[in-house]
Order: structure tokens, then sequence, then C-alpha cells
């Protein structure tokens, strides 16, 4: 069963692959003998349909997760397995309302980046730590996700009117500027989902004290920082230098704290140099380079298709992320809020889609504005989920 859960899960990222160059293809028209429309008409039904086929193989994998450990939402490889898979359902839904095939050439990349992120974490099927043996697990994660879904889609329709918006009219330095920046930021996500599996097989290890016990901690990539007075244990050579950098600051706690520190700086740096060769070899701004794709587009629709996948997906969020939130830590630790690094950062990305809806209806925040503000709450989504997740030690680190 094992064996039919990994099978699945390949054939699902596959389909979203293909279903991602399919969209590409629609809305670049290159090599039709057709007419434009009845291009993209074609291979945005073959799109959808491989997205489709890929939320099924999904909710396939997920059954199988279950039979096999009765969960599948409890560690970092689940969550962000079923977060991939949120994203997808909820942009099949916005297809259907607006039958926009230019939305899919940029949802469909980000839930393969995503399901590829997923696949860097340990996939194996494990028993429930105590903290995690409730039912609100499900509910409280799955409605989250999904929520995170619909805010997913939204950032991706908000992203396309800028990337419209500043290519129809570049003397918007700085909304340009900040583009760009958004923009790379993405590459360095996408980074290191390579470096995952470009260090696939490299191990460093490194000693060092947590709570005055003694740790062994070591490293999938190698070693720009440290652990914070840690010492070299085995450290194989990169690049003719052996050993960190330098080692992190105390306040980077917990037992793999340093190490996915020193992953975030892989993807930093990684992520800066693809950028610099893509600059290099194509002399003008990603936002340009993506321009061909949308220019086309209404940017009404895609104001509306933003606003439209938030408002969605914002009472979802607000119902799995804060109030089941708070149910089950009143059950599990006898308090609704503790200030957890995880539940600080729930109420902020909170806040932000609430203050996001308040200037949209009542200030009239519109167009340029909402698409900033779509862009940056999921920003603040992954910000979550990378950094909060993986190097700020809290009562959710064992995610």
């Amino acid at each position: 069963m094992e064996q039919t859960m990994e099978i699945l899960l390949l054939i699902t990222f596959f389909l979203y692959l293909l279903a991602s160059i399919t969209f590409v293809m629609a809305v670049t028209g290159k090599g039709s003998r057709d007419g434009k429309e009845v291009h993209m008409s074609r291979w945005g039904r073959r799109g959808i349909f491989l997205a489709i086929a890929g939320v099924a193989l999904h909710i396939g994998f997920i059954v199988i997760r279950v039979m096999m450990g009765g969960h599948f939402t409890s560690n970092m490889f689940e969550f962000t397995a079923f977060l991939c898979f949120a994203i997808v359902a909820a942009f099949i839904v916005i297809y259907f309302l607006y039958r926009t095939i230019t939305l899919g050439a940029f949802v469909m990349p980000l839930a393969v980046i995503m399901l590829g992120y997923a696949s860097v974490f340990p996939r194996e099927v494990q028993p429930l730590i105590p903290a995690l043996q409730s039912y609100w697990l499900h509910i409280h994660v799955t409605t989250a996700a999904l929520g995170e879904g619909a805010l997913a889609v939204g950032c991706m329709a908000g992203l396309i009117y800028l990337i419209c918006w500043v290519g129809k009219d570049r003397d918007h330095t700085a909304t340009a500027l900040w583009l760009e920046v958004t923009l790379s930021v993405v590459l360095m996500f996408a980074s290191f989902v390579l470096l995952s599996f470009g260090f696939g097989g490299y191990e460093a290890t490194f000693q060092h004290q947590i709570d005055g016990q003694q740790v062994v901690q070591e490293y999938s990539m190698p070693p720009i920082v440290g652990p914070h007075q840690g010492e070299t244990v085995d450290v194989p050579a990169f690049l003719g230098v052996q050993g960190p950098l330098f080692e992190a600051p105390s306040w980077i706690q917990g037992e793999k704290a340093a190490n996915k520190l020193n992953a975030v700086l892989w993807s930093v740096l990684t992520g800066l140099i693809l950028y610099g060769i893509l600059r290099l070899a194509f002399r003008k701004p990603l936002y340009q380079l993506l321009y061909p794709l949308v220019k086309n587009l209404d940017l009404e629709t895609m104001d509306e298709i933003s606003y439209r996948a938030i408002a969605i997906g914002y009472p979802i969020f607000t119902l799995g992320a804060l109030i089941f939130a708070m149910i089950w830590a009143h059950e599990a630790w006898g308090r609704f809020w503790g200030w957890d690094p995880k539940e600080v950062w729930a109420l902020i990305t909170w806040l932000f889609y609430s203050a996001y809806l308040h200037l949209r209806l009542s200030r009239g925040w519109q167009g340029v504005k909402s698409a900033w503000l779509a862009v940056g709450g999921f920003i603040i989504i992954l910000i979550n989920l990378i950094v909060i997740n993986l190097v700020i030690a809290g009562l959710h680190s064992y995610a």
C-alpha cells in the first residue's frame, strides 16, 4: 500500500506539471495553425482536465495515507502536500467561474513547486505524537489549508494583474521594482526545492547542547551557518570549504533549527544567483519575460478574480487557523491563546486579510492597491510556512 501511495503522488506531480505546461502552451499559442481563440480553448480544456485528474489522484493519495496512519496533516510533508491539493482545488473552482486560462499558467506551476517542496521532507507514515492525537487535528489543519489554497489563487491573480499593469505602462518604476523583488522571492522558494534534490545524499554532522543535553544535528546541505556553540563531527568539503562560515545566533533554538536556517540561507543565495543568470541571459526584468503571457487580459476581470478568491478563502482560514485552533489549544493546553510564534503569525495573517477586505470594501482600494495586498498576504503565509515552521522554535515545532 505504501508503494501505491508513492506512485499516486508521483503521477499527481507529473499531472500537475503537464497541466502547467499545457496552460502555458494555451496562452502562448505557439505551434498553432488555428486561430488564437480556438487554440486557447482547446489547450485550456486539456489543461483543466489534467488538473482535475491530478486532484483525483491526490485524493486517492490522501485516502491511502489515512488508511495507513489515520492522519494526513500531522507534519510538514503532509501539510504542504495537502496545501498543494487545496491550491489546485481552489483554482478549479475559480476556473469554472471565470474560464480564465491564463490563471492556470501561474497557479499550476505554484502547485508543482509546493508539491516538490513537500517531497523534501520525510514521507514515512509515523504514529501521531500525544499532542496531536485529537480529531481537532484534521478539523483545524484541513480548514486552514483549504483557506490558504484559495488565498494562494487570489495572490496569483493579483500577481497577474501587476505584471499586466506594469507591462502596459513601464513608467511605474517603483511598482516595477517591487514586482521584481516579489518574483525574486518566488525564485528563492523554487531554489529551495531544486537544492533539496540537488544535495540529495549530502550529510554533515555537528554536536551542540540544548538545555544542557548534547544533541547531534545532521545537515542536508553544505553548512553556511553552524549550530550555536556547536562542534564539528563530520563535514564533507564542498567547493574547497570544509566547515561553516559562521555559527547561528543564540536565539536560533531547537534540535534542527540551525540546519533549517542553513537551508533558508542556501535558498536566498541560490535564488539571487538564478535571478542574476536570468537577467544576464534575457537582458530584461522577470516581469517583462512574463508580460507576453498576460498582455491581452482584462484587468478588471483579474481584479475581480483576486478579490473573489480571497473572499472565499478568508472565512475558511478564519475558522481553521483561528477559531478551531483556539478551541483545540484550550483542550490541549488549557488556554485559548499563548503567543506561540505560530499562533502570532496566524493572527498576523488574519489581520492582514481583514485589513485587505476593509480597505477594499470601505475605502475603495481596488486595482493596483488591492493586487499588492493580495500578493503580500500570501507572502506572509509563505513566511509562516517556511521561516516560522523551520527556524523559530515553539509549541508547533513538531510540525
